[in-house]
């Protein structure tokens, strides 16, 4: 895992160096200080050397101001570094996000996704920054600190650098402590967010039936949850620093007790004592620096071994001979195809069929029977357990999945919107469209004189998931992202279940239009919208129950002709 963080540091290894040159330069100007101090009291002070006492307060200026130049640069370009190696992490994550298959978005939490990539990342970009740098920097100050304590007293050095050990150890102990602490916390805290954006995304729902207690009681559960892990993190992290601060205090009383008695017995002299003093400092601030990153590194290291999580999560991968696609004509088959979502239970078995090129298959029946299960796996949405779905006589596991997907187009009942304009939706379906063809589009789903009566007509923003819009309008624009992308396959499922009889007939309009030539395969409740199918396919739990055009189904007076005469029964 440490390979795989060092990995991001490559693109910024210049402005990193420079970033550790800096730290080093501070460091040793943190070394120096101690040494001014003995010099003065050893010489310049004593035997009245005012000049030189005001060329080193001089001297001790200059270097103010080189620490000041060398801390904005560290503050600022070495978080800069964090920062660069946050965005590439993100871009990664969200790019893997794209090519994982539905099935890990059906077991994964949107606010759980989202507090990964915000949240943990925000936490390594810390540790990208801080973590070498407080490294380096501890290291630098107490080999620089040991060998000029040394020069002036060797076994009081060795005393002070003997609890450094024990320091360690101690680190060591609760590290592991932290780490499963730290984790905890942070799946609570992608829980917390899953549970936030769930709630306040079905805000609607919860004003309609007036659960504001119910949705605070979930929230108050989740948040307690999250207390009681932010308690088990800061309880580790507390020991910790209790104890590493109490052992570096107990190493200063060490220090003034042993220093004291050297100094008492002529081991050393005065200016020597106060400049080991002032260097018992240099040595207790690398220390806190290496406590703090200890913590830094657990937090980091947590949020990083979340997102490794992700990028290993195994994506949509094209078969080793996977080909593009050109000129499809459109024929679809599906051969002895059997599949299963993760629970294990089968929902299609050993179903065969065939979609001539340019035909309209409907499928009918009851709900649970796999009709929306069959348009997901046209497109590859989920991987089939067993048999093959052919496209024009080529399986598509063969062909690549972009080429698959680009020559399919979908409208669903669940119109997503992205919250931009009504504009950037429809030219979704193509992002090299013109306008002309946008509006073009428009028109064709019978959009564009409505999007005309508009204030900013084009450029309206629909909000989120196209909030501001009504159902109607909504699936207008989501069939005119379809027009636009002009696919071969047309899937529509349930694209009018959720509009008034009116609305769908404005829309059924639309959707006969853009079904013109097209292999189209309709999924309905609503029997009108398919009783014009060249075909039926009557789905149940079992598999196809009957098969034909509305007239043959009719005619069998089985399930088509029941599910026919309850529908206009309640029509």
């Amino acid at each position: 895992m440490i390979k795989r963080f060092i990995k991001y540091y490559k693109p910024e290894k210049r402005l990193f160096a420079a970033d550790m040159a800096c730290a080093f330069l501070l460091a040793a100007c943190d070394l120096i200080y101690p040494e001014i101090t003995k010099s003065m009291l050893e010489d310049y002070i004593p035997n009245g050397k005012l000049r030189m006492l005001f060329i080193l307060a001089g001297v001790l200026l200059l270097i103010y101001v080189i620490k000041y130049l060398l801390n904005y640069f560290v503050q600022y370009y070495g978080h800069m570094v964090g920062v660069r190696m946050q965005a590439a992490m993100r871009r990664d994550v969200f790019d893997h996000l794209q090519k994982l298959p539905l099935s890990y978005f059906d077991s994964n939490k949107t606010g759980t996704i989202m507090s990964r990539i915000i949240n943990d990342l925000m936490d390594v970009s810390e540790l990208a920054h801080h973590g070498p740098e407080d490294l380096f920097l501890s290291l630098v100050m107490l080999v620089g600190a040991f060998v000029l304590m040394s020069r002036m007293c060797l076994p009081l050095t060795l005393i002070l650098y003997a609890f450094l050990p024990i320091l360690i150890f101690f680190a060591a102990k609760q590290r592991r402590k932290m780490s499963d602490a730290f984790t905890r916390s942070r799946k609570e805290v992608g829980e917390i967010n899953a549970n936030l954006e769930n709630s306040v995304s079905g805000i609607r729902v919860s004003k309609a039936f007036d659960s504001r207690e119910e949705e605070n009681k979930r929230f108050a559960e989740g948040n307690d949850r999250f207390v009681d892990a932010r308690r088990g993190a800061y309880k580790a992290m507390a020991q910790f620093h209790g104890g590493t601060t109490f052992i570096t205090d107990f190493l200063m009383l060490v220090m003034y007790l042993a220093g004291g008695l050297f100094f008492f017995y002529d081991y050393i002299d005065l200016p020597e004592f106060t400049a080991f003093v002032l260097y018992i400092n240099v040595f207790t601030s690398p220390i806190r620096r290496l406590i703090g990153f200890v913590e830094q590194y657990q937090n980091g290291m947590t949020g990083f071994k979340r997102f490794i999580e992700i990028m290993d999560t195994p994506a949509e991968a094209d078969g080793a001979d996977a080909v593009d696609i050109a000129g499809v004509k459109g024929k679809l088959e599906f051969k002895n195809v059997s599949f299963s979502y993760e629970d294990g239970k089968a929902v299609l078995d050993g179903l065969s069929f065939t979609v001539e090129a340019g035909r309209t298959l409907a499928l009918v029946g009851p709900s649970g029977g796999g009709k929306t299960t069959i348009c997901h796996l046209i497109p590859r949405f989920y991987p089939l357990n067993e048999g093959s779905i052919e496209l024009d006589g080529k399986d598509i596991r063969d062909i690549h999945l972009s080429s698959l997907r680009d020559k399919i187009g979908i409208v669903a009942q669940d119109v997503f919107l992205f919250n931009s304009t009504i504009y950037e939706n429809i030219a979704y379906g193509n992002p090299n469209a013109t306008r002309t063809e946008v509006e073009e589009a428009a028109k064709r789903a019978n959009i564009h004189d409505y999007v005309l009566t508009l204030e900013k007509g084009y450029d309206t923003v629909v909000g989120e998931r196209g909030v501001k819009l009504s159902g109607g309008q909504k699936q207008r624009i989501s069939i005119a992202r379809a027009f636009l992308k002009n696919p071969p396959i047309m899937i529509l499922d349930e694209a009018t279940s959720a509009l008034d009889n009116a609305t769908e007939h404005l829309i059924q309009n639309s959707l006969d239009e853009l079904c013109k030539g097209r292999t189209t395969i309709v999924v309905a409740h609503r029997l009108t919208t398919v009783k014009n199918a060249d075909e039926i396919l009557v789905i149940t739990d079992e598999g196809i129950a009957e098969r034909g055009n509305h007239e043959e189904l009719v005619a069998k007076n089985g399930i088509y002709a029941e599910l026919w005469k309850g529908y206009n029964e309640n029509r």
